[in-house]
């Protein structure tokens, strides 16, 4: 697996493969839960082929990040998977990137929201409607609100959907591309759903929220690392990417709770990795 800027990504077993060229680029631009890591952003992550970039979730902070990876104008489709601020927040910031910036877009960015999100997201943005005298999304991106069951295509990527089990709404993803999978679990607590999303990934990327913790609360909405790993292993994933976590424990720590139950590479996310599938 190779790193970027600044990120450490600590695994144990075989690394993701070099023999052939890589399909897909993942680039980690937030790894943190709600509460981001000192020196860290929130969830996002850039995925990227020969011909299409995207970016899955732009929480709390990642603008910066993902400005060090790539150019937001040269953005495909931003997606997001559900509407809580450590996922969204930043569509702010990258929408005066995208109006204000020294690269600009001949056509707005298509900007793929859960269902109901665009409402969350207008109102949210409502605010500032008074000093900007315009549409504050419209103005930049081509707001659309995705219907699960039919999925998305990006250029060359298709994009698989499933509702997980969290607080609000959420959707886990499976990128695929050629031959390559790139699941993201979002937000969720175990289910099926997800495991299916998941299926023979080459890397599934999961949320470690509880670290080493148990579910306080009912309803349930996030996994530790134990059940991250069982996961990964129920859903036959080619490599784990544990993310989503808190400055409470350890890459080390995370590891090693995934390793009960999963015997395939792990790998703990952070800002800056670059990993090619």
């Amino acid at each position: 697996m190779a790193q970027g800027h600044g990120g450490r990504a600590r695994s144990r077993g075989a690394g993701i493969s070099a023999v052939r060229p890589a399909t897909l680029r993942i680039r980690v631009a937030g790894s943190s839960s709600s509460i981001p890591r000192p020196g860290r952003a929130c969830s996002s992550y850039i995925v990227q082929s020969a011909e299409t970039a995207i970016v899955i979730d732009v929480g709390t902070g990642a603008l910066a990040n993902l400005r060090m990876a790539c150019e937001p104008a040269d953005l495909d489709a931003v997606i997001i998977s559900h509407m809580h601020a450590d996922h969204f927040l930043d569509l702010v910031p990258l929408r005066y990137s995208l109006k204000y910036g020294q690269r600009r877009r001949a056509t707005p960015l298509p900007l793929y929201l859960p269902p109901g999100g665009e409402r969350t997201m207008r109102r949210l943005v409502s605010a500032f409607a008074p000093e900007i005298g315009g549409d504050f999304l419209d103005d930049v991106f081509d707001v659309v609100e995705y219907r699960p069951d039919n999925g998305i295509v990006v250029g060359d990527m298709h994009i698989r959907l499933a509702l997980t089990h969290h607080w609000v709404p959420a959707f886990a993803m499976r990128i695929e591309c050629e031959s390559v999978v790139f699941a993201y679990s979002a937000d969720t607590s175990p289910t099926e759903s997800v495991i299916e999303i998941a299926r023979n990934a080459t890397l599934f990327c999961c949320e470690a929220t509880l670290g080493l913790h148990d579910e306080l609360y009912e309803p349930r909405g996030h996994c530790n690392a134990a059940e991250a790993g069982l996961m990964a292993a129920q859903s036959g994933a080619h490599g784990l990417l544990l993310s989503h976590y808190g400055s409470e424990w350890s890459a080390e720590q995370l590891i090693e709770g995934a390793r009960m139950h999963y015997e395939g590479p792990i790998y703990v996310a952070d800002d800056g990795n670059d990993l090619r599938l």
